[in-house]
Parts: structure tokens; sequence; C-alpha cells
């Protein structure tokens, strides 16, 4: 029977907001471990993503090359494939080219227009969607199938955990984010308004619904791990960490602060599977 992989990225999630949610489902993939990642935005870490570089763990008295070699060499663990490297990945670096490769359906969703599908994220996906709703984990749980005859690959970006974090009545925080939602009604996706900075018991606020989003995610992913037969591999993580007032910083983005860079991160076979692997 063919494999399937699964890598759901929780768009902003900050490493201690995970931790504080309920995550029953999630848990059953095995310890959550606290990782960094390489940028502090969504575009240039999803570029990392699709890869095949998962967020690192920041090893002192490592030198950097063997941090790279031992990521790509996880890939056989992961696939269950023999004599993948660095140099399997080249010269495209790219992850799903890598799974098309070996004979996978790539099928990418999307939460964030800075992934959409005109972008070169969408290189090498059979099927690939910024989906219409900022918060549908459910959709995308709801579309995904596990042909029997045929291995997939899930890339899946989570918009529930990102600003404003499934609340509504929010100021808009446009940024790129919100220009990218801009472009056809002929503005700049920026009304203009002066705001004032969130005081931090609204920042505490945003901090504890990231949470709850997260323990959203996990009913979700519930569903998921019914509808997927255990020959699958998952992989959870996060683009990058969020501020919640910490040093007066709020968001993410052009932030030089390690809550910027802290992601949660878990992975496994599916806990109905045989697989035993040893702990990575």
């Amino acid at each position: 029977m063919p494999n399937h992989l699964v890598l759901i990225v929780m768009d902003s999630c900050r490493y201690d907001s995970f931790l504080r949610a309920r995550t029953p489902n999630l848990d059953r993939l095995g310890a959550t471990h606290r990782r960094f990642s390489y940028a502090s935005w969504t575009a240039p870490s999803h570029s990392v993503l699709l890869m095949g570089i998962m967020p690192h763990a920041s090893p002192a008295g490592t030198f950097a090359s063997e941090v790279y070699k031992h990521e790509f060499g996880h890939w056989m663990r992961r696939l269950g494939v023999e004599r993948m490297s660095f140099a399997t990945f080249v010269p495209h670096l790219s992850l799903p080219k890598v799974l098309r490769e070996l004979g996978y359906t790539t099928v990418g969703r999307v939460s964030l227009p800075v992934l959409n599908q005109h972008t070169a994220y969408s290189s090498y996906f059979d099927d690939y969607r910024l989906m219409d709703d900022h918060n549908d984990f459910a959709g995308m749980v709801e579309e995904a199938t596990f042909p029997v005859e045929r291995s997939m690959f899930y890339f899946f970006n989570l918009g529930e955990t990102h600003y404003p974090y499934m609340l509504t009545g929010l100021p808009k925080v446009s940024g790129v984010h919100g220009v990218f939602k801009a472009q056809g009604r002929g503005d700049a996706g920026d009304d203009g308004e002066a705001r004032a900075f969130f005081g931090q018991s609204e920042m505490a606020r945003f901090h504890g619904q990231q949470a709850r989003c997260v323990e959203y995610i996990d009913g979700l992913f519930g569903e998921l791990l019914e509808k997927a037969p255990p020959n699958t591999y998952f992989v959870v993580t996060a683009d990058h960490g969020e501020l919640f007032g910490e040093d007066g910083f709020f968001g993410h983005g052009p932030i030089m602060h390690a809550k910027c860079f802290e992601v949660p991160y878990l992975e496994g076979p599916h806990p109905g599977s045989a697989s035993s692997l040893p702990p990575m």
C-alpha cells in the first residue's frame, strides 16, 4: 500500500500558545518540541518549509551544515525510502517536486494570500489553491481523500491561528495580507485610518484566543485522523511565532525577538499505525 504525507502549518502559532491549548488529538502523534523558524513571517518561512527543511532546534556546538544534512536525511524515515539526502533535493530544492518524483499526488491548500496559487509556492503541486475563507481547515479536512491506489501529499497552511484569531470586530491590520486581499478593488488595502496600539489586556486576550484556536484545530485534526489510513505520516508545526506585547511588540514580521521565531513542532506516523519510529 502507498504511504501518505500530511504537512500542517499553523500560521503565526507561537510555541507557548500551543502548550496552553488542550490538544488530545495532536498529542497522539507524540511529544511537542520547541523549535525555531528560519524566518519571522509567512512568505520566507514557507519558502524554507517547501524546500523540505523543517524548523530547527538551534543545537549548540554543531556545524550548521550538519543540521541541514540531518534534516534532509530525516525524509528517509518519514517516507520510508532509502538513500535520501541533500543531493536528492537539488537543484530545485523543492519538497513537492521530490514527492512527485516518488509518485505522490501533491495537493496544497493555503489560507494566507501571500501563498496564493499565482506565486512560485504552487510549483510542482498537482492541485494548489488559496481557500476562499481565512479560517477553513474544516474545508481542507472535508476535501481530503486518501485513495488506496496512490500516495497523497497534503500541504495545509491554516489561517485560524493568524490575526484576528477567529475573532470578529477587530481593527483591520492589513499589511501584506490586506494588500493582497485588496487586489482588483483599485486600492492598496489600507483604509488610511490611524490606529491606537493595542493595550496589554487586549494583547493577553489575543494570546489566550490563539490557544483556543489551536484547540479548534485539534478537534478538526481528530476528524482528519479518522479519515486518514494508518499508513499516513504527519508533520505539524508553525511558520513563525507571534508577539503579544513582549518588549512593546505585537504581531510578527519586521521584529527581531525570540517569540517571533519560537514554534511548536511534532511529527509521527498515524497513531493507528504499527510503525514505531525512535524519537527524532
